[in-house]
């Protein structure tokens, strides 16, 4: 049952990572890469039926957190505390300027809320690609200082960066040289998926701009990917033994690279549809990676004294775990049902004489 809710939790979050994410990417290509009203009014259409409820998978993730693993929900919203307020003000921010943005028609005031929403819009990209960079690397559980814990064995504070701004250091902060290159990797990517939902769900001026941009997107992704693995390797190289240990979750890292390469060959052929899938299975397909990469681990350490934060030292009681899951499955189909609605009535593409922007 604790593995079922390790899993589950790792779906919850894919899918905000994927519905939530052409969001961000949409907002991204809205800050650099749309020029006139025009084509900014195209990536917000774009987005309008659907970023509010794309959100709820954030909520729902976090209610699963607390309710499997409290103790590492506990942990990670004390030690992780400054980036969560940081995110929290992003996401505020990111709706506020998408909403506010057409509530008074003149330029300055649209050119103002644009800037609120791409720049929430990017940070929350690379925040939450750092976020995942944390999770790989771990934090210094305890608070360990010459040997001896600060605090208890599963708590732990991290600054937002140390003096050395490494990963190999004990006591790391939540930005250094390697959660940032993660990052870098979490702002590409999900500016491609937001390219790829925007050329499958609407037509005009910003097109031909995304059809070109795609190409040369990836060819910067792929060196951050090889460059990635070989971080990995320096700081967490056992991330790679549950690949052998388990044959069988080889498919994973075969499904991202068939969605990476998906990515360009859908888009050579026009195939947009085709391109945004794939980018989704990249994306779900690399958190899986990650997921059987840390297994049974949900917080590594940096220290000797304290060991990590696993599914199995931070769960709920067995009897709470098979309760809930009877709620999640009936929550699971009442989201199934609003979300197939939702895409039913917006399906296609979005007709550019409405305004989607509310």
């Amino acid at each position: 049952m604790i593995e079922l809710w390790f899993i589950l939790l790792v779906f919850m979050l894919s899918m905000f990572v994927i519905l939530d994410g052409f969001d961000f990417g949409a907002g991204i290509l809205h800050l650099f890469v749309a020029k006139t009203e025009k084509e900014k009014k195209q990536a917000i259409r774009a987005i309008g039926p659907f970023w509010d409820a794309n959100e709820v998978w954030l909520v729902a993730g976090g209610g699963v957190l607390f309710m499997a693993f409290p103790k590492y929900y506990a942990a990670s919203f004390s030690g992780f505390y400054l980036p969560l307020i940081m995110v929290l003000w992003f996401l505020i921010m990111r709706g506020v300027g998408l909403e506010l943005r057409s509530s008074f028609n003149h330029q300055m005031w649209h050119t103002i809320w644009d800037k609120v929403f791409g720049v929430a819009s990017l940070l929350l990209a690379l925040f939450f690609g750092t976020a995942m960079g944390n999770v790989i690397r771990g934090a210094n559980l305890g608070g360990v200082v010459d040997g001896v814990s600060k605090y208890e064995p599963h708590n732990f504070f991290l600054p937002l960066w140390n003096s050395r701004f490494s990963p190999l250091h004990q006591d790391p902060g939540v930005l250094d040289w390697f959660t940032l290159s993660i990052g870098a990797i979490a702002v590409v990517t999900l500016t491609i998926h937001g390219a790829n939902w925007i050329l499958f769900k609407t037509e005009g001026d910003l097109n031909p701009k995304l059809k070109k941009l795609i190409p040369r997107l990836f060819f910067v992704l792929i060196p951050l990917l090889a460059l990635s693995l070989v971080e990995v390797f320096m700081i967490k190289d056992y991330v790679f033994e549950n690949f052998g240990k388990y044959p069988i979750t080889l498919i994973f890292p075969l499904i991202s690279l068939t969605g990476l390469f998906g990515i360009y060959y859908f888009n050579k052929k026009g195939k947009h549809k085709e391109a945004f899938w794939s980018s989704s299975a990249f994306i779900m397909a690399g958190l899986a990676c990650n997921a059987v990469g840390l297994f049974p681990k949900l917080l590594p350490s940096t220290n000797s004294v304290n060991g990590p934060i696993t599914i199995y030292n931070a769960s709920s009681t067995s009897y709470g775990l098979s309760v809930a899951i009877i709620w999640w499955i009936v929550a699971l189909i009442l989201v199934t049902i609003y979300f197939t609605f939702v895409h039913k009535m917006f399906r296609g593409k979005l007709d550019e004489s409405l305004d989607y922007e509310h």
